[in-house]
């Protein structure tokens, strides 16, 4: 049998204020005069973030339009501008949510290696080492900054680039600066984090290193959207480390039902990762009994409205494409349902489940 040697991001800094380290941190990995590229969510133009970046000589700022999630023709296109701009570049920093630090990893990568981003979707296509690449999460629950894949959306799919060479070489995990995040926005990408673990904890993959991750994460979940009456800064200490947590839970298992099918929601509807999984976790009692009554108890608590109805009118056309993107996820269901998921997770019974969404 031969186990999973997995790549690990290289360093890491937590703690309240972290982010003033940026500068020392990226002064070693400056190759002369080639710039480091700051990718920041387009949520802090004008926002005082952008003036505490430590620019020095020809470095850029680049705010990412990030309304939608990352799509290999934007990752193409950014990475042709920056060839084009400056020739190389010392690193890319990529400060925001899921979707700004994918686009980081996604732009590394692409500024070494030939083609177009979506001849790497799939497992283990990359080939050589990306520039030097920082993660800088402003949300947490993604569990983006230590995942070894970067998910987009491309032509025909909606798949991440998986490989050893995705993973970041730095994270910098400054709580501070999740504190103004809308409070809708903060609990749909904890969630995120908050199904990873049910799904990794529940699946057929399971083993002790997912498993003490996964019930970290999930423990710190549950003080932060089930325990607690406020939100203050040890909450944004506690869903800073319960999505690092999650994300490394994922790295030796895998996720399920909730995001094998919202991968086809955003594939053809453009649905926010987040909103996404949380529109299917409300149905997926079948699957996940007890996460499910948490989930509903969590949803309620905190006053969120989950959106419906979203697949109402779509044609059969379209429900094949959403089932296509998501039936490819097949480490997803395998993980979920077993060897033989084929035989349970039915084309009609998929349908259905879409239909009541």
């Amino acid at each position: 049998m031969s186990f999973r040697n997995f790549k690990m991001v290289s360093y890491v800094v937590f703690g309240r204020g972290s982010f003033n380290q940026l500068d020392e941190i990226l002064t070693p990995h400056r190759k002369g005069d080639a710039p480091m590229v700051f990718l920041v969510d387009h949520y802090f133009e004008g926002k005082p973030l952008l003036n505490r970046i430590p620019l020095r000589g020809k470095d850029k700022v680049v705010l990412a339009d990030v309304t939608y999630e990352p799509k290999t023709s934007q990752v193409d296109e950014l990475a042709r501008s920056l060839k084009e701009e400056f020739g190389t570049i010392s690193g890319v920093i990529g400060i925001g949510g899921g979707s700004t630090m994918d686009l980081a990893k996604a732009v590394s990568l692409m500024m070494t290696n030939p083609g177009s981003s979506a001849d790497y979707q799939g497992w283990d296509l990359v080939q050589e080492a990306g520039v030097y690449k920082v993660g800088i999460p402003t949300l947490s629950g993604t569990g983006a900054e230590v995942s070894r894949t970067t998910v987009l959306t491309g032509p025909t799919r909606k798949l991440g680039m998986n490989s050893d060479f995705t993973p970041f070489d730095q994270i910098v995990l400054d709580p501070e600066l999740t504190k103004d995040a809308p409070a809708n926005q903060r609990f749909y990408t904890g969630m995120d984090c908050y199904i990873h673990c049910i799904e990794s904890l529940e699946g057929t993959y399971l083993n002790e290193f997912s498993k003490s991750y996964g019930e970290k994460a999930l423990q710190l979940c549950q003080k932060v959207f089930v325990e607690k009456n406020q939100w203050d800064n040890e909450s944004d200490d506690q869903l800073m480390m319960a999505s690092y947590a999650g994300g490394m839970s994922i790295a030796y298992s895998q996720v399920g039902v909730a995001h094998a099918v919202s991968y086809g929601l955003s594939y053809l509807l453009g649905t926010k990762h987040g909103i996404g999984n949380c529109i299917v976790m409300n149905h997926l009692e079948e699957y996940y009994p007890a996460g499910v009554k948490e989930f509903k108890l969590m949803v309620e608590k905190n006053q969120i409205e989950i959106p419906q109805g979203i697949c109402k009118g779509l044609t059969d056309e379209q429900f094949e494409t959403m089932m296509n993107v998501s039936l490819g996820m097949k480490p997803l269901w395998e993980n979920a349902l077993g060897k033989d998921w084929e035989s349970i997770m039915t084309r009609e019974k998929l349908r259905a489940l879409y239909e009541r969404l």
